[in-house]
């Protein structure tokens, strides 16, 4: 392997829908979330496309944000990309790309809530 290699991602987005907290086997919290991630151009219409990123968040920093944030809530997710394959119950291969969280840091959007500075 080659240490000169960087996975790091930042997304800046909105919650596509609330956040919905599941235990594995083992009794540790995971989430997954979409994020909605505004492009930084317009399109030949005018309008600004969005990105629908996949993150997948775990133990405490799940808990929060499924706490703390709903659907519209922007948050700042700080990761890397990960990916992975499996067959589906047709047998067929299907792949994966998430964004699999380090942290997630809540971004006020006007509304009055005792938000966690980080997590």
């Amino acid at each position: 392997m080659h240490r000169n290699m960087i996975n790091q991602v930042v997304l800046v987005g909105r919650l596509t829908k609330d956040p919905e907290l599941r235990y594995t086997a083992e009794g540790t919290a995971v989430t997954t979330v979409i994020l909605a991630v505004a492009r930084n151009f317009r399109n030949a219409e005018g309008g600004i496309d969005a990105d629908f990123v996949p993150c997948v968040l775990w133990r405490k920093t799940a808990e929060h944000t499924a706490h703390y944030c709903q659907k519209g809530s922007m948050v700042a997710v700080t990761g890397r990309i990960q990916t992975r394959r499996y067959e589906n119950k047709d047998g067929q291969r299907v792949y994966v790309t998430e964004v699999v969280a380090d942290s997630v840091q809540f971004l006020h959007s006007g509304k009055a809530r005792e938000w966690p500075e980080h997590v």
